[in-house]
């Protein structure tokens, strides 16, 4: 089988990495194709270094996250190399470029992160989510609950639960992270002592609830690393914000980097989809700065509270989090690109 992996952001270059393992060890022949709509050439390195991850076939270099010209050359690529499935990850605009271009050019497309849903169709993401599960023929659910949930929405395609993908990375890298980085040492940071923030959706990097986060995150007393996505680094300079003394700015960090500071950290506050279940496999309570979440089971079982932009509520849940005291096993055991591997290998052509 020759297979199209569409990438678009650091995410899915982290998720793609041991699948890109596992189907190789499978004899999958896969072809990767890079949409430039974020490109960490730290990231790559890494994942090349621990993993053996080749470097894209494809890589557009477009830095753009319109789905139009990601779409176009997609379908160019599907034309030159001619696949027998594309696979796309999550629900970035990226992920919704390569399923129109799959389903414009009659190749099937499988859907890594199948059935996931937040309830929210404000956000681009969730539409994405829709979209592209409705136009794949093999959905790639994490869990039962996606699975279900494809199920009651009447999704054609073929469902199977593998578990995440993201598992598999974080629970191969992030011990690799902690002994290679030099980041807290770098920032005089001891482990359990701080908090990590992250934030970038749109909705989020817009006042007024922009200011509304910082002001909750400035009530908090202990000191918070806030790696600045360029999204928000510019919306900060746009708005005239300034930040508390106790919130401390870095630039975008290197996966290693970023893995160990948050693995270490007392409490991550973030709005990142995948961040929120890299928190709960590090066993860091997580506080979600959103009004919804795709990962609903974290909220179930307590280890991650959803705040909204209310200050107040983003101070007191910093200040009160705490892991429950059982962590039941959530979106797989780190075998899931093996799982994927074996259903692709086993698919009629």
């Amino acid at each position: 089988m020759k297979l199209l992996s569409v990438v678009g952001n650091r995410p899915q270059f982290v998720k793609s990495a041991p699948l890109s393992v596992a189907m190789r060890k499978g004899g999958i022949d896969e072809v990767v194709l890079h949409t430039g709509q974020h490109y960490d050439r730290e990231l790559s390195q890494v994942f090349f270094d621990e993993l053996g991850l080749p470097e894209p076939d494809y890589a557009l270099d477009l830095h753009t996250a319109a789905p139009a010209p990601m779409r176009a050359a997609i379908r160019k690529a599907i034309g030159e190399t001619s696949p027998d499935l594309v696979l796309v990850f999550g629900d970035t605009n990226s992920t919704l470029a390569g399923a129109l271009a799959a389903n414009d050019t009659g190749v099937r497309q499988a859907h890594v992160e199948a059935g996931l849903r937040s309830g929210d169709l404000g956000m681009p993401e969730e539409r994405n989510r829709i979209e592209v599960d409705r136009l794949a023929a093999l959905l790639l659910c994490p869990d039962e609950r996606a699975a279900e949930t494809l199920a009651r929405e009447g999704v054609p395609g073929r469902r199977e639960v593998v578990g995440d993908v993201m598992a598999d990375a974080t629970m191969q890298l992030a011990p690799v992270a902690r002994s290679r980085s030099t980041i807290l040492e770098r920032l005089e940071l001891t482990p359990g002592e701080y908090l990590v923030a992250t934030l970038h959706r749109e909705a989020n990097t817009a006042q007024p609830r922009l200011g509304r986060i910082l002001e909750g995150l400035g009530r908090i007393d202990n000191t918070i690393v806030f790696p600045l996505h360029p999204r928000t680094r510019a919306a900060l300079a746009r708005e005239g914000l300034e930040l508390t003394p106790n919130v401390v700015t870095e630039a975008p960090l290197g996966y290693l980097d970023f893995a160990a500071l948050a693995s270490q950290a007392r409490v991550i506050l973030t709005d990142s989809g995948g961040l929120q279940k890299e928190a709960y496999w590090y066993a860091v309570p997580c506080v979600t700065m959103r009004p919804s979440t795709e990962w609903v089971d974290t909220v179930e079982i307590g280890a991650n509270v959803l705040v909204d932009d209310d200050p107040e509520r983003i101070a007191a849940a910093a200040r009160e989090a705490r892991l429950p005291d059982e962590l039941p096993q959530l979106y797989g055991d780190g075998h899931a690109s093996e799982r994927i591997a074996e259903v692709l290998v086993t698919l009629p052509q």
